[in-house]
């Protein structure tokens, strides 16, 4: 029955029945589109590895509804509540001890001890995991190392007959993935840059938050290799308008004159990251061009997400 269905109280009935019974759903969230299962059966997660074509040692974000629920499936502390309490719904992933060795979860967590768990802050993410009565694990609904998709339409496109059943909620708002931070160690470590800026968490905590890229051969959550989020044509990052080539599509930012597409014409790096992967989508289908090139994007604020998301899609293995 794959294809798009609108958000409504019967549809979402059925995409919950999906879930339970072992499906694929994709649906909105605050960031993505995610490709979502129920956490708690393997066969179904498995399914999720293979419809992307992604690697089983890359760990999935566990979507729950309710912070509520979050100590019965993670070992939690005062620490862990007040943020979540601050952020969440929101574009913010937790790594957390996992509450039990549970073995069912192991797919989802890749093995590793900890597992990622985080709070969409859209009414369809929420609406589903709630009717689904479980956690559900969903990265992005896109074929592995491919763009992140932020309309329905980018879904149907790249995983079409994969998934059982689309989920259309209009375009995700924030435009790319959640902040990841690991909050198993006494310092604060952010694993991935992402829709929540690192200035904003400091702000909120007092302290100095870390930075770590992980470990791309055995990542320790979502987004850590270094080849992800790239479009079908080579791309090449910080380019100066006066530097693109004759063969290029430019993706420009701020006061540009001579770009195909402008992520944000005021330098505005909210808008920018929202128009992101679907800037990089139309970049990739002007295949008279044989490149990407793209403008500098400042290394602040959601910038900062922006430079982690192209920096690996431009990666030249």
């Amino acid at each position: 029955m794959s294809g798009i269905y609108k958000y409504t109280a019967e549809n979402i009935k059925q995409a919950a029945e999906i879930i339970k019974n072992g499906g694929l759903v994709a649906f909105p969230t605050d960031t993505v589109y995610g490709l979502g299962a129920n956490v708690y059966n393997p066969q179904a997660v498995a399914n999720i590895f293979a419809a992307k074509g992604r690697p089983s040692f890359d760990p999935l974000i566990s979507h729950i509804a309710d912070i509520d629920f979050l100590p019965e499936y993670a070992i939690t502390d005062e620490r862990v509540m007040t943020l979540a309490k601050k952020f969440w719904p929101g574009p913010l992933t937790f790594v957390l001890k996992r509450k039990e060795q549970n073995s069912s979860l192991d797919l989802v967590c890749s093995g590793l001890p900890n597992i990622a768990v985080r709070m969409p802050n859209h009414p369809v993410a929420l609406d589903l995991i709630r009717q689904s009565g479980v956690p559900i694990a969903a990265p992005s609904a896109n074929r592995f190392k491919c763009i992140s998709p932020t309309t329905a339409e980018h879904v149907e496109s790249g995983l079409g007959n994969k998934v059982d059943m689309i989920l259309d909620g209009g375009p995700c708002t924030i435009g790319v993935e959640t902040t990841i931070i690991d909050l198993t160690t006494p310092q604060i470590v952010m694993l991935r840059a992402g829709g929540l800026s690192k200035e904003i968490l400091e702000d909120f905590t007092g302290e100095k938050i870390y930075i770590s890229h992980g470990d791309p051969d055995k990542p320790s959550a979502p987004g850590q290799l270094l080849k992800h989020y790239a479009p079908s044509m080579p791309m090449r990052i910080n380019v100066e308008e006066d530097d693109v080539r004759p063969d290029e599509f430019f993706i420009g930012f701020g006061q540009v004159k001579k770009a195909h597409l402008n992520l944000s014409p005021s330098g505005n790096l909210n808008e920018a990251a929202a128009n992101l992967f679907a800037f990089m989508r139309e970049g990739e289908k002007h295949t008279e061009y044989k490149g990407i090139a793209m403008s500098p994007i400042p290394m602040e604020g959601l910038g900062l997400a922006i430079n982690d998301r192209i920096r690996r899609a431009s990666y030249q293995e």
